[in-house]
C-alpha cells in the first residue's frame, strides 16, 4: 500500500526497476540513465518528506508498513524475554512489556502493540490498551525499579480501550496511577513515540527523564478524525484539525512538550526499519548515558519540573 503523496516516487522507483531489469536482460549499459534517475528520485523524496503537511505525517504515522513496538525492540537487542499479566484479571496483549539485553545494557521495555493482519488487529485491540494493560505496565516498571533497570516505553495508539468493560474496570484510574507512580520512578525513563500519541492512552506510559519522538510521529489529546467530528459533527474536516491541533513532532518541540526529535531515513520508517531501528538505539544509549550520572533524587526533582513547567505562561 502507498500514500497518495508516495505514489509519484513509488512510480519513479518501477520506472527505475523496469530499467535495470531490460539492461540486465538485453545486455546494455545504461549506467548514465539509472544515475540521473536515482537522483531524480532522492531530490522528489527530499521535496516531498521535508515539506509534508501535518495531516501527511500523521498518514505516515499509521501507515501500514510502519514498524510496530516489537520490531523495534527485536531490532535493537539482542535478547528479549516477554512478561506476561498483571496479576488481577488479565495479560492484555494491546500493551507489552520485558526485559531485553542492548549491547551488555539491560532494559526494561514497554509499548503498545498493534496488529498486521485482521487477526493481530483483533487480539492487540488496534494497539488500544485496557486497565489490565496499564496495570500490566506498572507492574513491570516497578519491576524495574527494584532491579535498577532503567525503562523505555514506546508508544503508539490511537487511544485507550474507551468500552464499556473498560471503564467498569477502572481506565481512568489506571491511567492516573501510572502518571503518578511514573513521576517518581527512581530509575531512569525514557518515552519514544513511534507512531500515533493520543491522549491519556499515550500519556498512561508517557511520563519520563525524556520523551522523544520520531519525526513522522504525532502527539496530542485527540485525533484529527474526533477532533473534526466533535467540531464539525464529520471527519471530512480532519486535515484542518490537524493543523490546528499542532500535533507533529517539530510542533511538540516548539512548545517544549517533548525533549527531542529523533530522524527517520528519507522516506520514513517503513522504508528503512533497520535504519530507524539504529537511529533509535543510539538516542537511547546517548540519553542513558546522561541520566545515569544523576542521583534518583536529582532525576526524579527534574522530571516533576518539566512536566509542572507545561502550560504554565509568563506574562
Amino acid at each position: 500500500m502507498h500514500l497518495e503523496f508516495e505514489k509519484p516516487i513509488v512510480d519513479l522507483e518501477a520506472k527505475l526497476n523496469e530499467m535495470k531489469r531490460l539492461a540486465s536482460d538485453n545486455g546494455v549499459d545504461v549506467t548514465d540513465a539509472v544515475h540521473k534517475l536515482e537522483d531524480k528520485i532522492i531530490k522528489l523524496k527530499e521535496e516531498t518528506f521535508t515539506n509534508l503537511t501535518r495531516w501527511q505525517r500523521v498518514q505516515l504515522s499509521r501507515h501500514p508498513d510502519r514498524p510496530y513496538t516489537l520490531d523495534y525492540i527485536y531490532e535493537i537487542t539482542n535478547e528479549f524475554i516477554e512478561l506476561h499479566g498483571d496479576r488481577a484479571v488479565s495479560d492484555d496483549k494491546a500493551m507489552i512489556g520485558g526485559l531485553g539485553e542492548m549491547d551488555g545494557q539491560s532494559v526494561m521495555f514497554i509499548g503498545q502493540q498493534k496488529g498486521r493482519n485482521t487477526k493481530q488487529r483483533q487480539m492487540r485491540n488496534f494497539g488500544m490498551a485496557n486497565p489490565d494493560g496499564y496495570r500490566k505496565a506498572l507492574r513491570l516498571m516497578k519491576t524495574a525499579e527494584k532491579f535498577n533497570v532503567p525503562i523505555i516505553t514506546f508508544i503508539d495508539t490511537p487511544g485507550a480501550f474507551p468500552g464499556l468493560e473498560a471503564e467498569e474496570r477502572g481506565q481512568g484510574e489506571a491511567i492516573a496511577r501510572n502518571l503518578k507512580e511514573m513521576m517518581t520512578l527512581k530509575v531512569p525513563v525514557i518515552c519514544i513515540v513511534i507512531g500515533e500519541g493520543a491522549s491519556g492512552g499515550a500519556l498512561g506510559i508517557g511520563i519520563g527523564d525524556k520523551v522523544l519522538m520520531l519525526e513522522n510521529s504525532w502527539y496530542s489529546v485527540i485525533s484529527p478524525e474526533n477532533c473534526s467530528a466533535i467540531l464539525w459533527r464529520t471527519w471530512d474536516y480532519k486535515e484542518q484539525a490537524a493543523d490546528a491541533l499542532k500535533l507533529t513532532a517539530k510542533d511538540m518541540m516548539s512548545v517544549k512538550l517533548v525533549d527531542g526529535i529523533i530522524k527517520e531515513p528519507l522516506g520514513s520508517a517503513h522504508t528503512d526499519m533497520k535504519a530507524t531501528a539504529a537511529e533509535i538505539k543510539k538516542v537511547i544509549f546517548a540519553e542513558l548515558k546522561k541520566l545515569q550520572k544523576m542521583s534518583a533524587e536529582e532525576r526524579i526533582s527534574s522530571r516533576i519540573d518539566k512536566f509542572c513547567a507545561m502550560g504554565v505562561v509568563s506574562e
